[in-house]
Parts: structure tokens; C-alpha cells; sequence
């Protein structure tokens, strides 16, 4: 018997203001599945993942997460089933340090402030270091966020989202406008995120894409153009013509 799919968008389309963004797009994720998504600008790539974290509703279509029908769902709601989102600029207090920003996604603190009276229990304690030593920041834990670097911002945020639990991580071009070192390192940090969630990875860069090593999906004009290894798809002429090619 074959395993129940995580992630299952089906026949989705939408449309905004006579455009067509989403075309009869068909993707489907298996639990502990990472996949890249690729495609030219205004091939439908954030537009899926609105649809996906119930930012968007699509017209036609189904989206199922663990077989539940996410497309009348809010935003919230889909976040606390277990979906979680990484847009590609990140947002972090920067006035707080790299461990209190933590703790602020592990306690679900609304306040900043709230965070600096917070008592932590033994295991949260615990919890906020593993996520430190993941995310390759544990010797900055008291450093203010807004002195890290670019791409130690961006591994904070996803520290940060690791902190709320989620199933199925959604990260929209994490490696944009960092150097190569921290690009091989965002590589390393997510196949090893991996091993214990399922991924979703937008990206435009190639050399990022192949260190990440998994199956990718190509998409054009809304809907699913080519999918399987990079060197598979790249070999493809369509996908070369609209998207490699320019």
C-alpha cells in the first residue's frame, strides 16, 4: 500500500484581474520529501505557495495537507496544522538578540518585551539551544539580530519557524544576496532540516539548487513544465527555451 501524500494540489487554477496565474497546476509531496522549484519571473512560484498557506484562494482546484482540504482554511488555521512559511526577506526584532528571537518563536510570546520576563522551563532551554546549534548560530545567541549578516538573518528566521513545529517548511528564495560560503551553507542547513520535516524550496539559483541535491520541479505560466533531477529537466528543450535560455 503506497503512503499517503503530505502535500496534494490538484487541478488549482487562479485568476487575478484576467491573468492567469495559476494554470491547472498539479504537484503532489511525500512526507520527508524535500523539493526545489524553479521557474522563470511570473511563472506562478509565490502564487502557489499563497494558495498553499491559504494567503490566496484559488478558483478551481483542491489543495490537501495530510488528506485535509486547506482551500477554505485561513491563514492561522493552516499555519497551526502544521504548514510553515519563509518569505525571501527576512524579519527579525532586531533589537533583540539572535537567542531571544528564538524564544520568541518557541513561546508564542505576542510581545518582544514579553519575552526578557519569560521563565524558561528546563526543556525549552533545551529546545532553543538545539535550534541554535541547527541554524549555526550558538556562539551569536547574545549578539543583537540586527548586527548579524545577511544570510545569518535568513537562518534565523528559519531557527524562528523551526520553533513553531512545523510539518512542511515553505521557503521562498532563501539564498538571495548571499556570498557563496553562506549559499553551500543554506544547502547543508536544510537537506539537515530535512531529516525530520518535508521542504519546499524556491529558488532561482542553479549551483544552490544542485547542492541541494532533490527533485525539482519546473514551472511555467502557472503550471508544472518539466519535474524530476535538475540534470534531467535542464536537459529538456522547453524547459532550456523558456527558462534556462535567457
Amino acid at each position: 500500500m503506497s503512503e499517503p501524500l503530505l502535500l496534494e494540489v490538484r487541478d488549482v487554477s487562479v485568476t487575478f484581474d484576467g491573468f492567469r496565474a495559476i494554470n491547472g497546476l498539479n504537484l503532489s509531496l511525500r512526507p520527508g520529501e524535500m523539493r526545489a522549484i524553479v521557474g522563470p519571473n511570473g511563472a506562478g512560484k509565490t502564487t502557489m505557495m499563497d494558495i498553499i498557506t491559504g494567503k490566496t484562494r484559488p478558483d478551481t482546484g483542491i489543495v490537501r495537507f495530510r488528506g485535509q482540504d486547506l482551500t477554505r482554511l485561513d491563514e492561522p488555521t493552516i499555519a497551526r496544522l502544521g504548514i510553515g512559511r519563509k518569505f525571501q526577506k527576512p524579519t527579525v526584532f532586531e533589537a533583540l538578540t539572535v537567542r531571544e528571537n528564538i524564544l520568541l518563536s518557541l513561546k508564542g510570546i505576542r510581545s518582544p518585551f514579553a519575552v526578557l520576563l519569560a521563565r524558561l522551563s528546563g526543556q525549552e532551554r533545551d529546545r532553543v539551544d538545539e535550534l541554535l546549534e541547527i541554524i549555526r548560530l550558538t556562539r551569536f545567541a547574545d549578539h543583537q539580530a540586527g548586527d548579524m549578516s545577511h544570510g545569518q538573518k535568513q537562518w534565523l528566521e528559519i531557527g524562528m519557524l523551526l520553533g513553531q513545529e512545523p510539518e512542511l517548511l515553505l521557503v521562498d528564495e532563501p539564498v538571495a544576496g548571499m556570498t557563496d560560503a553562506e549559499t553551500m551553507a543554506t544547502a547543508e542547513l536544510l537537506r539537515e532540516i530535512n531529516r525530520t520535516r518535508s521542504v519546499v524550496v524556491v529558488e532561482h539559483d542553479m549551483d544552490f539548487v544542485r547542492a541541494l541535491g532533490v527533485k525539482v520541479t519546473v514551472l511555467h505560466e502557472g503550471s508544472v513544465l518539466a519535474e524530476g533531477a535538475l540534470d534531467e529537466v535542464s536537459a529538456e528543450p522547453r524547459v532550456i527555451e523558456v527558462y534556462l535560455g535567457r
